[in-house]
């Protein structure tokens, strides 16, 4: 039986220091095999947001692999953000798109973020072919009896909404990673839960996504994803500090552009605390 936590946008800068420091009290408490973070880790890309953001993860104390996300790519220097996009991370550098080997279970990397899209909206997904390629590359050498779970920012496909591809070359991706038999792609952005299975033209394939450990809730409280894989199984249960129950956590759609649920037919999970507004972003 292997333990994972899986996390995602932290965003600091309006992070919820409670949800961080029960998380960092569970990794330190039960030591899961490794903490998986899906990206997001700050609000603005500003160096003080990631100097907390990489405090708060190097004290942890557990295997790390983080992905960056849309959030982490600087908004206010292009210069930075086209040339130079991750040097206020280099502290945690060895950390960021890091493959993980645990015994019979593998986790790699998918890189869905970019520096810049031919589409205005840049916090949407890209699964470029070169990304796409070094995520096979490297689920191509492992053995064959290897459980591989995949860690990418963004939902590589909505699951039945009615608005625009979140992420571009998304359903190529999945069905790719579907012919090699992924037990499942890890994913955040979208701050609440899931559990779905996708049907490719290679088969199904399940898709995970985390919340919140922020301020910017959706529709549920701040969690993180405890994955238990255990005799060819995964069993995802959600933790969060309300004690919810892990159904009434989980939408079960992906919200096109990842906005907070305001219209009826929006994916709300069955708890539906949605805030009347979104905190004020500092």
């Amino acid at each position: 039986m292997i333990r994972l936590f899986h996390a995602s946008d932290l965003h600091f800068g309006l992070e919820d220091p409670a949800a961080l420091g029960w998380f960092a009290d569970c990794v330190r408490r039960e030591a899961p095999a490794a903490v998986l973070i899906t990206g997001d880790l700050t609000m603005r890309a500003r160096s003080r947001e990631f100097a907390a953001a990489c405090d708060w993860i190097g004290a942890l104390g557990a295997p790390v692999t983080v992905e960056v996300g849309n959030h982490d790519l600087p908004y206010f220097n292009p210069l930075a953000r086209f040339f130079r996009p991750y040097a206020r991370i280099r502290r945690i550098e060895r950390l960021v798109e890091r493959e993980l080997d645990l015994a019979e279970v593998a986790v790699v990397p998918l890189k869905t973020t970019a520096r810049a899209q031919g589409r205005l909206d840049w916090s949407k997904g890209w699964v470029t072919r070169a990304a796409l390629a070094r995520t096979l590359a490297a689920i191509d050498t492992l053995p064959r009896a290897t459980a591989t779970l995949v860690t990418a920012h963004h939902p590589l496909v909505e699951a039945g909404t009615k608005g625009r591809a979140l992420t571009r070359g998304g359903e190529a991706a999945l069905t790719a990673l579907a012919e090699r038999g992924v037990a499942a792609v890890l994913t955040g952005h979208v701050h609440d839960a899931f559990d779905l299975m996708k049907q490719t033209p290679a088969g199904p394939i399940r898709m995970i996504g985390a919340g919140t450990l922020s301020k910017r809730i959706r529709s549920t409280p701040p969690s993180f994803n405890e994955l238990i894989l255990a005799d060819g199984r995964i069993d995802v249960r959600v933790r969060n500090l309300a004690h919810v129950p892990t159904p009434a956590m989980q939408i079960d759609d992906v919200p096109p552009d990842a906005l907070p649920p305001r219209e009826p037919g929006e994916p709300v999970a069955p708890v539906g605390a949605v805030p009347p507004v979104d905190p004020p972003v500092h």
